[in-house]
């Protein structure tokens, strides 16, 4: 199992985090790992992605040039990776801010609004974790407590009493990805 995440949007939006709690939580689970962050200009405003790899094997370079899934934040990312995403890849795409479809036909695209989401929990803020959780469910590579620890292990212990509300944006996530999923079910007879 190797899974060469892409994540991807503007500063602020917990790019990063997404990327260290994925990594975190694959050392938990014993696999091998590499996050690799880059930033744009500014770090609040401007653009950030990092990629993520979470293997059985061991990693021999942390660059993600052809990812098996991006989590995409924003319309300029959107434009940038997903032409990355290697066929039969995951796409998740932030459509509370990106209106545009995928022009893909050959990967699975999820269209997760992660902002009304976020907004309708009452914190604006997880709109990553609800991103996180939709990758979660559509591809199980990693366990939800391993996420949960690496949470802590991410914004530490005296965050740790914001863990609920983003275990239900995790939650949240996952349950928009599974209800998509039903309804594609039933269109493709």
């Amino acid at each position: 199992m190797e899974e060469r995440i892409m994540i991807a949007g503007f500063g602020g939006q917990g790019v990063m985090a997404i990327g260290q709690i994925l990594t975190y939580a694959g050392m938990i689970e014993d696999k091998n790992v590499s996050w690799l962050p880059s930033y744009g200009p500014e770090m609040r405003g401007g653009t950030a992605n990092c990629g993520v790899i979470i293997s059985n094997e061991p990693v021999g370079s942390p660059v993600v040039v052809n990812s098996t899934s991006a989590i995409i934040m924003n319309k300029p990312s959107l434009d940038k990776f997903e032409k990355f995403v290697n066929k039969g890849g995951k796409l998740f795409v932030n459509s509370s801010l990106i209106e545009a479809k995928s022009e893909r036909d050959d990967i699975d695209v999820y269209y997760i609004p992660a902002n009304e989401i976020a907004n309708e929990l009452g914190n604006s803020r997880v709109a990553n974790m609800v991103m996180l959780g939709a990758y979660l469910e559509a591809t199980k590579a990693i366990g939800m407590k391993s996420i949960e620890e690496g949470f802590v292990k991410v914004f530490g212990e005296e965050r740790a009493h914001l863990l609920p509300i983003n275990k239900e944006a995790l939650k949240k996530g996952g349950e928009f990805v599974r209800e998509q999923k039903k309804f594609l079910e039933t269109k493709s007879y």
